[in-house]
């Protein structure tokens, strides 16, 4: 129980990525908001999380980039919570895998507005209680497109590096508050084995789709006191995807 008597709330937590770390931070001991928009998915997390003896509860919600449903999100978490919030993980994410020239300003507008706007606005809502009540840790979810180009989805990569960027602009804003804010880059992560951007991790080291469980096991790292020391760092946790040359045979 490496988070005992701690709070989180994390968005998108109703699939994938942000599933799992809900359920691996309540089974650390936390108390989870579930935060997403598709209610049924929301409560059957919040019942896998309480039928191990967790404590979740789920907030419906559309982070469409508003600094209004980001503080309303950030309010009925914290009343949820018992009146703090000592982990958020910005996970909630849009995705366009178009080409430039094939993406519309609506689709660039979601793609920042869920990507960028609504961490921005959400971290701005909770990260000064943190520091008011003495410390916290926030966690954003990075991609290693942000550093790596590839020739699809560039108003996605865009927006996570923008996310990574704002990782060490807040890590400089509020760590001397005692907020601790880092971000975990996956690489290519699925539920579903036979994904098919499995190809992208081809000639990787791991050499095969990630799961969602091992950015679980980052998260609940850099939300505990092990982590004490890290502030403002990336953590690829892809595979070796970034950090090793992938020669094509």
């Amino acid at each position: 129980m490496r988070l005992a008597g701690k709070t989180a709330l994390v968005t998108g937590a109703t699939s994938n990525i942000g599933r799992a770390i809900a359920v691996a931070l309540a089974a650390q001991g936390a108390h989870v908001v579930v935060a997403g928009r598709n209610k049924q998915r929301g409560d059957e997390v919040v019942a896998q999380i309480r039928t191990t003896g967790g404590q979740a509860d789920f907030v419906a919600v559309d982070l469409d980039g508003s600094k209004a449903a980001a503080q309303a999100l950030a309010d009925a978490a914290t009343r949820l919570l018992g009146g703090r919030i000592d982990i958020l993980v910005n996970n909630a994410g849009a995705i366009d895998g178009g080409r430039t020239t094939e993406t519309d300003e609506a689709t660039f507008d979601q793609v920042y507005a869920v990507n960028v706007k609504s961490p921005y606005f959400l971290t701005a809502a909770i990260a000064p209680a943190m520091a008011a009540a003495g410390g916290g840790a926030i966690i954003n979810l990075g991609s290693w497109v942000a550093r790596l180009g590839i020739p699809i989805g560039a108003v996605y990569a865009a927006s996570k590096g923008a996310l990574e960027t704002l990782t060490r602009a807040w890590s400089a804003e509020f760590g001397p508050s005692g907020v601790r804010v880092n971000a975990i880059s996956p690489g290519v992560v699925h539920t579903d084995p036979d994904h098919p951007a499995t190809s992208m991790m081809t000639g990787t080291p791991y050499g095969r789709i990630g799961e969602p469980d091992a950015i679980a096991s980052a998260a609940v790292f850099l939300a505990g006191d092990e982590a004490a020391f890290i502030h403002g760092t990336v953590l690829d946790v892809d595979g070796g995807r970034m950090g090793v040359a992938v020669i094509a045979g």
